[in-house]
């Protein structure tokens, strides 16, 4: 092992991809690779999920051979939850398999596939020991965190995201980006009350408050909510990229975000590859830029104004 001989490994460059179960993480692995690839960069996946049995993407390193939660399950008398703790701890416990298995692939690029059981990543401190560990590797490594995007339809849930988003940038210390997932999907459950840029840059969420205030429900928690809302803006931590992975333009924004966090540059066969594919826009603007093309595109506008819009409220 590397630690053992005193040699330091080559600096590799990656995404750990986390979030809630269905956030849609195996996809994003998916739709990564595939776009990667076609950039000219090396890629890598590897299942750190041992409740993952079927994988959609070709996997060089799969934990399922060093520990699975059916038979953790049965071995131990473990609920699904109780289970994937336990084999997260006993991949801890077995790092030195995990080091061989990457020693096996040098130079490329890395996409962690992890598990999606929030407590790993707010409260459990086995993930972010593996992490850790990563870092001791010389990986270098950004905490990429997928979120349902139509949780922004809701006030409720978009606090609530907001607060395990931030909690999980605190816990897991790597440079982090949070993304809003399923962009397609943004408005499947509800109308967003404001532009889609109020909920990627986490504006004032006084205005959110307002609206939970209008339901008799959460009218009797209004001042929790307040002081949440107070404790998500005093951090000023936690924005999102809004993310529909069959759409090249927003994969590049991700890319280029995830990138720039972890300190990755372009190789000159990428930067021409992916000039090729479309001229991107650079620059201090980009990101709003980007976030009007999504809106345009995923979101029905009601052509009011914010004046009228608060009004309404």
């Amino acid at each position: 092992m590397s630690s053992h001989t005193g040699v330091k490994p080559s600096l590799r460059f990656g995404q750990v991809v986390i979030g809630p179960a269905g956030s849609g993480k195996t996809t994003y692995c998916r739709g990564m690779q595939e776009f990667l690839t076609s950039l000219g960069r090396k890629v890598v996946v590897v299942n750190m999920d041992p409740a993952n049995e079927t994988l959609p993407y070709s996997c060089a390193v799969n934990i399922s051979e060093l520990v699975t939660l059916d038979d953790v399950m049965e071995s131990m008398k473990l609920g699904p939850n109780g289970g994937l703790l336990y084999c997260m701890e006993y991949v801890e416990a077995n790092l030195d398999w995990l080091e061989n298995k990457l020693k096996e692939h040098s130079d490329c690029y890395f996409l962690f596939d992890c598990p999606g059981q929030v407590e790993l990543y707010t409260h459990q401190s086995s993930v972010k020991n593996i992490f850790s560990q990563l870092a001791k590797w010389n990986f270098r490594l950004t905490s990429v965190h997928l979120v349902d995007s139509h949780y922004c339809a809701d006030p409720a849930k978009f606090i609530s995201v907001l607060c395990t988003s931030l909690s999980t940038m605190l816990h897991v210390e790597l440079p982090h980006v949070n993304i809003l997932s399923k962009m397609d999907l943004i408005e499947q459950y509800g109308k967003l009350a404001f532009n889609l840029d109020f909920y990627t840059e986490v504006m004032d969420l006084t205005y959110l408050l307002d609206h939970l205030a209008a339901d008799p429900f959460f009218k009797k928690f209004h001042r929790l909510n307040e002081k949440l809302a107070e404790v998500i803006q005093d951090y000023s931590l936690v924005s999102f990229v809004p993310l529909n992975v069959q759409d090249r333009e927003s994969m590049i924004q991700v890319l280029r975000t995830v990138d720039k966090a972890n300190g990755y540059c372009f190789g000159d066969l990428e930067e021409r590859n992916l000039q090729a594919m479309m001229s991107a826009a650079v620059g201090a603007d980009f990101q709003f830029d980007s976030t009007l093309g999504v809106q345009e595109r995923y979101v029905e506008t009601s052509g009011k104004t914010l004046e009228e819009e608060i009004m309404d409220l």
